[in-house]
């Protein structure tokens, strides 16, 4: 399976990675949350602009990005905008939504940025040409927070991703009980086994969901997300608990 550098984070191998959200809705609030967040000492940082009120104005998300970009230093930063249908807080056209995508790209700030894989395989492609072109990382996500899909649904929708030409290949769905935590993670495992050429992430969201945040390096998942102050999904768990928790499972592997 291909590793994939990102600034000084190697996402692939070792210990999981673990990101933490920074969701403001003001610029003031993003800047203290950053603060906390380089406290709590993730491994990369994502900005989740769908929480910020001007995300759809071009000189307001120029601003902020340039911000973030000279408080993180070398903290690699993965810029989202994750639309209402996949748990998100602004709702956004396809038109709108590949232009914000563009937008990122072209400000020279971002190392990593979030494309839904259901806003079109063709969408996904293209930004995907467009962001290497630039030197940006690609994670393709999926979200499901009604339910759980069967294995091969999860799978398949994982490797739409890759024949896409996306670097990390995510899905996180809500699991009704712990069985459907066991088949988020039998997907997972079969993914990487017979599958991936790219670097996995999965979670099973909710308190149920908890222990795919911390089993990665069993099953097979490369990265985490870690709360810092407010979480950005449900079950999320405080990005420092969460680092000592993967050190433990990772030194008795």
């Amino acid at each position: 399976m291909n590793k994939v550098c990102v600034r000084n984070v190697v996402i692939g191998e070792g210990m999981p990675k673990i990101c933490a959200p920074v969701v403001g809705r003001t610029r003031e609030e993003i800047l203290l949350q950053v603060k906390e967040l380089l406290e709590a000492g993730p491994d990369l940082a994502e900005w989740r602009a769908d929480w910020f009120e001007g995300a759809k104005d071009k000189g307001e998300l120029r601003e902020v990005l340039g911000l973030l970009r000279g408080e993180l230093g070398e903290m690699p930063l993965l810029v989202t905008f994750r639309t209402k249908r996949e748990g998100g807080e602004q709702e956004i056209s396809a038109e709108d939504y590949e232009e914000f995508l563009r937008e990122v790209l072209a400000s020279g700030q971002a190392d990593l940025v979030d494309v839904e894989l259901f806003m079109g395989t063709e969408l996904l492609e293209r930004i995907v040409e467009r962001a290497h072109e630039k030197g940006v990382k690609v994670a393709a996500s999926s979200h499901d927070f009604e339910k759980t899909p069967n294995v091969g649904e999860m799978v398949d929708r994982l490797c739409r991703m890759q024949r896409a030409g996306a670097d990390l290949l995510k899905i996180a769905v809500m699991p009704k009980d712990p069985g459907d935590v066991l088949t988020l993670l039998a997907a997972t495992w079969q993914m990487r086994e017979c599958y991936a050429s790219q670097p996995v992430i999965t979670m099973a969201m909710g308190g149920k969901g908890v222990i795919s945040r911390m089993a990665g390096e069993i099953f097979g998942s490369a990265l985490t997300f870690g709360a810092v102050g407010k979480a950005s999904a449900p079950g999320q768990v405080k990005a420092e608990e969460l680092k000592g928790v993967l050190r433990m499972l990772h030194e008795n592997l």
